[in-house]
């Protein structure tokens, strides 16, 4: 067994216009006087990174990793979460999903399409050049909105739609297996990949690629009712991430999963500060621990109530606390008598 790495933050929900959240350098010094052991870089945000630099020039990469080391933390992954969603878009998403492409793309579907693939594909390169090993996206949804079966969906339908989400994403996966990086899918709603089963769809349609593998959070499983802890036990050979974020759902007779189109606040599932959800994260990391995960424990902060600051502050040592450190001896070795094979025989009364 190995133990958790951490405790890593998340940085795309506290960069800011204001210091000390304004750039690499100085976020990288606040983290570090919070007890964080590493960040995981948004690569969209030009205030910590340039995705394509850092894909094209070993120098410049290199210089990232100084800023971050300056503060003496490591990075633990980039995240192309936003590029990725932008890999398959229905429709009916269109303008709601324009805002995440840069400006000269948006209203041309194809070519914003094409600019994300080419985004994933320079995250690939740049995760190499960073030494790092795991990366983090979405999937993107071409059915999402179909996920109620009403009206009903036509025959095929799902099939199709898998088959194309699996074509546009093959190459991207081939080009993280060329660079030695996983590439791990968040499982989260509003994404084709959303639970185990639509997983298992997609990694039948890219044939069980190596490099398709998982970003874990609990708190997207909570929202939907999925058993997050018996998931690890189907799942945790293809978990190569960890967000640790919190959640709660308390269902009433006026609302449930859906939520009735209210704010976070109002919500009967909404995420919450570490330690303020209903997430078994005891469960989680000796989970992980049992099965050897060797990543990070990353928190990522969403919470509609606690100030992010408060939540930060809070989260650095309440991950420390989870994480397990692994033992490297059997507790009841005190009590061995020592073995060779014909004693065990003669225990068996086997001549």
């Amino acid at each position: 067994m190995t133990n958790i790495k951490g405790p890593g933050i998340f940085l795309a929900q506290f960069m800011g216009d204001t210091a000390p959240f304004n750039s690499l350098a100085s976020i990288c010094q606040w983290a570090a006087s919070l007890g964080f052991k590493g960040v995981q870089i948004p690569s969209w945000d030009a205030r910590c990174i340039n995705l394509q630099k850092a894909a094209e020039s070993k120098t410049y990469a290199d210089e990232i990793r100084g800023i971050v080391a300056a503060a003496g933390l490591e990075i633990t992954e980039l995240s192309t979460h936003l590029q990725g969603q932008l890999v398959a878009v229905n429709p009916a998403y269109d303008a709601l999903f324009d805002g995440f492409a840069p400006e000269g793309l948006r209203g041309n579907p194809s070519a914003r399409t094409a600019w994300a693939v080419q985004q994933l594909k320079y995250a690939a390169k740049a995760s190499q050049n960073l030494g790092l090993n795991a990366h983090a996206t979405f999937s993107g949804a071409l059915l999402w909105q179909t996920v109620y079966p009403w009206p009903q969906r036509p025959a095929g339908l799902v099939e199709t739609g898998f088959t194309e989400l699996a074509k546009r994403w093959m190459p991207i996966l081939n080009e993280f297996d060329e660079n030695g990086v996983d590439l791990c899918y968040e499982i989260h709603p509003g994404e084709d990949l959303h639970d185990g089963v639509t997983y298992e769809l997609f990694l039948e349609k890219v044939n069980n690629h190596p490099r398709a593998c998982l970003l874990y959070d609990p708190s997207h499983f909570v929202l939907q009712c999925l058993d997050y802890k018996a998931y690890i036990d189907h799942y945790h050979e293809r978990i190569k991430m960890f967000h640790v974020k919190d959640a709660e759902f308390n269902p009433t007779g006026k609302q449930g999963v859906y939520g009735g189109y209210q704010g976070w606040v109002d919500r009967a599932g909404r995420f919450r500060s570490l330690g303020d959800g209903q997430v078994d994260f005891k469960t989680i990391f000796s989970k992980l621990a049992q099965y050897n995960y060797t990543g990070w424990a990353v928190m990522e902060w969403e919470c509609a109530l606690k100030h992010p600051e408060t939540g930060a502050s809070e989260g650095a040592p309440f991950i420390q606390q989870h994480i397990i450190r692994v033992t490297d001896k059997t507790f009841d070795d005190f009590a061995g008598t020592g073995s060779d094979e014909n004693f065990n025989k003669k225990i068996l009364g086997i001549n």
